[in-house]
C-alpha cells in the first residue's frame, strides 16, 4: 500500500504544481494582452521580447494656456511638447508626488491668483519650479514653491534674513509671485513670454524678442533650459489636469489633505521656539513644519513686527485617509 500512497501523493503534488504554473502564466499574460489591445485593437499580435509595453503619449493638435491657443501641428512645437509629455509621464515618482501635493497646495494658490485677477493656469509655474515642494531649494539659492532668489524676493516685499525667510511662506510667496507676474505681463502682454521671463529673466527675453524680430517666446531660439521651460509648463498642465490619460491612477485616500490651523499673532521676541511649541502642545518639528519661514531656533523680532504663526489643529496632526477629499474629482479613480 505504501508505494500506492506515495504514487497518489506524487500525482497530487504534480497536479498542484501544474495548476500553479498555468495560473502564474495567465496572470503574467493578462496585463500584457490588455496593454496590447489598448494600444491598437486592430493589431492581432504585437511581438515584444519583454513582458511589458511602453507607449508614447499622444500629442494633441493644440493646447491652450491662460487663454492662448498654441498650434502643435508645427513640427518643432510638436516635438518639444512630445519630449516634455514623455518626461512627465515616465518620471513616475516625481509626477505622483506632485499630484498628491497639488491636493494640499492648489486650494491655497488658486484663490490668491484669482484675487489678483491672474489666470488660474499660472499655478503650473509652481508645479514646474518646485514640483510643489515647499522646501525646494535650487543649487543657485532659489527656494520655496515659486523659487525666488533673495534679491528678487526682497524687491517684491518678502523678508529674507537668518531668522525669517518668507520665500518659504506659501501665502506670502504666492502674493509676491502674483506681483511679479502682473508686472511682467504689463511688459509683454503674453503669458508664455511671461513664463519664459520667469525662467530666464525679463532682460534676456526682451532682448531676444527684439534681436530675433519675434513676437512669441515659443518662436525664439533660446538656451535649452528656457526653450524646454515653456513646454514643461504646457505638459504639466496636460498631465495634472488629466492624470488617468497618462497612466496615473490615484485614490482619494492617497492624496495629501490640506492642513487646518489656528493662528497666534506674535509682536515680540520668542527666545526658544521649542518652548513656544511646547506651550501650544506641539513638538518643535511640528511647529517648524507648519511655519517653514521660521529659519532659526528663535525669533528675535527687534522691530516688534507682528508675525502670524500657524498652529496645526489636532485633527491635522494625524492622517485619516477616509476623510481626505479630492480638490479635483478628475484626479482620482474613486
Amino acid at each position: 500500500m505504501k508505494p500506492i500512497m506515495q504514487h497518489h501523493a506524487l500525482a497530487r503534488y504534480t497536479s498542484y504544481l501544474i495548476t500553479a504554473v498555468i495560473s502564474l502564466s495567465i496572470g503574467l499574460m493578462i496585463p500584457l494582452l490588455y496593454s496590447h489591445s489598448s494600444i491598437d485593437r486592430t493589431t492581432e499580435a504585437i511581438e515584444s521580447e519583454v513582458p511589458y509595453c511602453v507607449a508614447s503619449p499622444q500629442v494633441p493638435a493644440s493646447v491652450s494656456f491662460a487663454g492662448q491657443e498654441i498650434d502643435l501641428t508645427r513640427c518643432d512645437l510638436r516635438e518639444r511638447m512630445d519630449r516634455e509629455l514623455m518626461a512627465f509621464t515616465y518620471m513616475h515618482s516625481s509626477t505622483l508626488l506632485t499630484m498628491k501635493r497639488a491636493n494640499r497646495y492648489f486650494p491655497v494658490i488658486e484663490p490668491i491668483l484669482k484675487a489678483h485677477g491672474l489666470p488660474d493656469d499660472l499655478k503650473y509655474l509652481a508645479v514646474i519650479e518646485s514640483s510643489l515642494n515647499p522646501k525646494a531649494k535650487s543649487p543657485a539659492g532659489a527656494v520655496g514653491l515659486w523659487q525666488f532668489m533673495p534679491a528678487t524676493a526682497k524687491e517684491y516685499g518678502l523678508e529674507v534674513n537668518n531668522e525669517v525667510d518668507e520665500r518659504y511662506h506659501i501665502e506670502k510667496e504666492t502674493e509676491a509671485a502674483c506681483r511679479y507676474l502682473k508686472a511682467s505681463y504689463e511688459r509683454y502682454g503674453n503669458w508664455l513670454c511671461v513664463a519664459a521671463s520667469y525662467n530666464a529673466g525679463p532682460a534676456r527675453i526682451s532682448s531676444q524678442l527684439k534681436l530675433q524680430m519675434a513676437e512669441q517666446a515659443v518662436d525664439l531660439w533660446l538656451v535649452e533650459e528656457t526653450s524646454r521651460y515653456m513646454f514643461r509648463l504646457l505638459a504639466a498642465k496636460a498631465v495634472v489636469e488629466q492624470p488617468r490619460r497618462y497612466g496615473f491612477l490615484l485614490k482619494k485616500e492617497q492624496l495629501y489633505p490640506p492642513v487646518t490651523y489656528r493662528t497666534d499673532t506674535v509682536r515680540g521676541p520668542i527666545d526658544t521656539l521649542a518652548r513656544y511649541a511646547q506651550k501650544h502642545q506641539l513638538s518643535y518639528a511640528q511647529l517648524k513644519e507648519a511655519n517653514l519661514w521660521l529659519r532659526s531656533t528663535r525669533l528675535t523680532n527687534r522691530l516688534r513686527r507682528p508675525y502670524v504663526i500657524q498652529l496645526p489643529l489636532p485633527e491635522s496632526l494625524y492622517y485619516d485617509p477616509k476623510q481626505t477629499r479630492s480638490h479635483n474629482p478628475s484626479w482620482v479613480i474613486d
